[in-house]
């Protein structure tokens, strides 16, 4: 008789379960000198058999079953671990498992495969040292610098579009990033663009295997020119954790290419001067048919009292973090992808899902393979409601104090003040005329550590925009829409270079959505996840079209890093600023005051939210013009500007001095 869901979990939560079948030993199929081995974890398993298959899915076999080419029974030893070992070098060949449970039998794909077929339907047996390219093993990431820039992409939407010159066979793939100076007629774009605007961090949107995009259909509109149009998602469905995501590669059909091809992106990436980040997806998974489902019924996944999934992710079903297997399971696909693909850092989709040991453990391991704070590690920790088994804590702004003090957060404290609430898309912010100004000074507080949720700057991701929800481009023009009157592009434009400068202005480490800084649109969609390619790629000739836009951030970000408190990550930064926000303070409504002294200077950043000059009286000394509305570059004029006494500030402007 089957079990239920519930009578599972009470089962695998018992403590004899655990001291009977935890295990800290290897998983997955690996080859060294001594042939290949396989073992997989599968606790209530009555009986577990290797496939072998010379291609990646059954169409390529040309039959309709499943038609190994050898069949192996594996032997079960302890801890629940089926394994089997072959002297031979089985590098290249795919293979799967097929299980027998109490409640019949199923085929799986092993959770730690290291690469796969296409559309992931078994896994590959690899050889990884035959995937690394020339230099790999001298490939080291930049070394790091005072500041901390994060610029986000998609690997589609940053080649995707002709206008930014990439190679045709290149265009929508990780091989895109090998091209090092790609061009808009004299315009630079790709790296070269992202160089000269100041970026020193790449995040990348999910690379492994997403189970959204038919491998197949993308490779065949490949082949017929990119103009067909291709699949498209996001990829925040994880199918095959341990593998590059095949329709990235110029050959989904062979796993070994979408390995060797990420590597290669990672090693230019670095060469260029660029530190790249993975955005990884732990707190769900695509549906609930998946390997580890198949392995290991019901274990890896959290259930409410009802036996119901919980899905405070609202994809369906949360993963139970909290038991130690899915523990292990995710610390070591963590460390993998760091090690393997040299990769400089994770950022965690809804993290308040995952428990704060599990995060702890994943910092503390990093920090202990690679060196202190050497990979960086944030995430979203919007306060969620899923229901763990136990009594553990999840890591979300509640209990945002119980994580190691080097792991961030994206601050939407101030995201929502100078924009408007996120997910309340007609809500008006700071720079669009609300007159909430203390939720700015409040946001910019809770940068420094001032509001209880973080101890340093470094934990906060100072941000407007990012793949979710509305570009910032989309935003403005919502909002606007809703006040037609006086309403311009020029105003948006003024707004937009607002937001900028509070942002990027504001200790904490820097984020943008890539094409931001070029009034970005994507037509007004919030949630672009599934869109066509077209409206989700970057389109380079457009954004040049704001090509004064783009300048403004380029100035804001190089002056940034030559302002060292703003910079700091310290937690005493807090008490070297002073914040006085509207009437409240004793200031001019719609105004937002700022005041920055530490040892290498002194700084003034005046924030004008509304639609009239502001006259405003300076502290006593002279202050040399860094930046305002019009211009981020005054700092690099050779004759500065000098104010005292009195200046104005222009409607919907930043104003940014330091005192000579």
């Amino acid at each position: 008789m089957s079990r239920t869901p519930l009578e599972w979990k009470e089962f695998y939560t018992s403590s004899s379960f655990s001291s009977k079948y935890d295990y800290s030993g290897r998983l997955g199929a690996w080859v060294d000198e001594e042939g290949t081995h396989f073992a997989l974890w599968s606790p209530m398993a009555q009986e577990v058999h290797l496939r072998l298959f010379e291609h990646g899915s059954k169409e390529e076999d040309g039959t309709e079953d499943d038609c190994p080419s050898s069949d192996y029974n594996m032997i079960y030893g302890k801890n629940g671990v089926f394994s089997i070992n072959s002297k031979k070098n089985l590098s290249g060949k795919y293979y799967d498992y097929l299980i027998k449970h109490e409640d019949g039998t199923v085929v799986t794909v092993d959770p730690y495969a290291v690469s796969c077929g296409v559309n992931g339907q078994r896994g590959q047996i690899l050889d990884l040292s035959t995937t690394d390219p020339d230099g790999w093993t001298e490939d080291r990431p930049p070394a790091k610098t005072p500041e901390t820039v994060i610029c986000e992409t998609h690997v589609k939407d940053f080649s995707w579009d002709k206008s930014g010159g990439f190679p045709e066979e290149q265009r929508g793939r990780f091989l895109a990033f090998t091209s090092q100076h790609t061009s808009l007629g004299d315009k630079p774009t790709g790296l070269t663009y992202l160089k000269e605007l100041g970026v020193t961090h790449i995040q990348l949107l999910p690379i492994y295997d997403y189970a959204s995009v038919d491998e197949a259909a993308a490779f065949a509109n490949h082949l017929k020119g990119s103009e067909n149009g291709e699949p498209y998602n996001w990829g925040y469905d994880p199918r095959n954790y341990f593998s590059p995501e095949g329709g990235l590669s110029s050959d989904p059909y062979r796993g070994e290419v979408r390995v060797r091809e990420l590597k290669e992106a990672v090693m230019a990436l670095h060469k260029a001067g660029f530190r790249v980040i993975m955005d990884v997806v732990f707190n769900h998974t695509y549906g609930i048919d998946t390997p580890l489902q198949r392995t290991a019924p019901w274990y890896h996944y959290r259930l409410k009292d009802d036996g119901s999934l919980s899905e405070g992710s609202f994809c369906g079903n949360d993963v139970a973090t909290e038991m130690p297997m899915t523990h292990k399971f995710i610390t070591d696909c963590v460390t993998y992808w760091a090690r393997e693909y040299h990769l400089d850092g994770f950022r965690f989709d809804i993290m308040s899902l995952l428990d704060t040991g599990l995060m702890n453990d994943i910092k503390r391991n990093l920090d202990e393979e690679f060196g202190k704070d050497e990979k960086i590690v944030y995430g979203e920790a919007w306060n969620m409601k899923t229901y763990p088994s136990g009594d553990v804590v999840m890591s979300d702004k509640d209990h945002f104090t119980r994580l190691d003090t080097s792991i961030g957060y994206f601050n939407d404290n101030l995201r929502d003040a100078i924009t408007g609430k996120a997910f309340e898309p007609d809500d008006p912010g700071f720079v669009e005329g609300t007159r909430d100004h203390q939720a700015l000074k409040k946001g910019i507080l809770s940068c420094l550590g001032g509001d209880g949720i973080i101890s340093n700057p470094s934990q906060s991701i100072t941000f407007v925009s990012c793949h979710d929800n509305l570009t910032l481009w989309d935003k403005l023009s919502r909002v606007n829409g809703l006040h037609p009157v006086g309403d311009s592009e020029e105003k948006r434009l003024s707004e937009n270079r607002l937001a900028a400068a509070i942002y990027l202005m504001t200790p904490g480490r820097p984020f943008f959505f890539l094409g931001e800084e070029g009034a970005r649109t994507k037509n007004g969609d919030e949630n672009s996840y599934n869109a066509a390619i077209e409206e989700n790629a970057i389109h380079w000739d457009q954004l040049y079209a704001h090509k004064d836009l783009i300048d403004y951030y380029k100035g804001l970000i190089a002056l940034r890093k030559r302002l060292p408190i703003l910079c700091r990550k310290d937690s005493g930064v807090k008490d070297d600023f002073m914040i006085w926000a509207g009437d409240e303070d004793g200031l001019p409504e719609g105004l937002v005051f700022v005041q920055a002294k530490d040892s290498s200077g002194h700084l003034l950043f005046v924030y004008n939210g509304s639609e009239y000059n502001r006259k405003l009286s300076l502290p006593s000394g002279k202050w040399k013009l860094l930046a305002d509305t019009d211009c981020s570059s005054y700092w690099q004029d050779e004759t500065p500007h000098i104010e005292s006494e009195r200046i104005v500030s222009k409607p919907m402007s930043a104003l940014i001095l330091k005192k000579v």
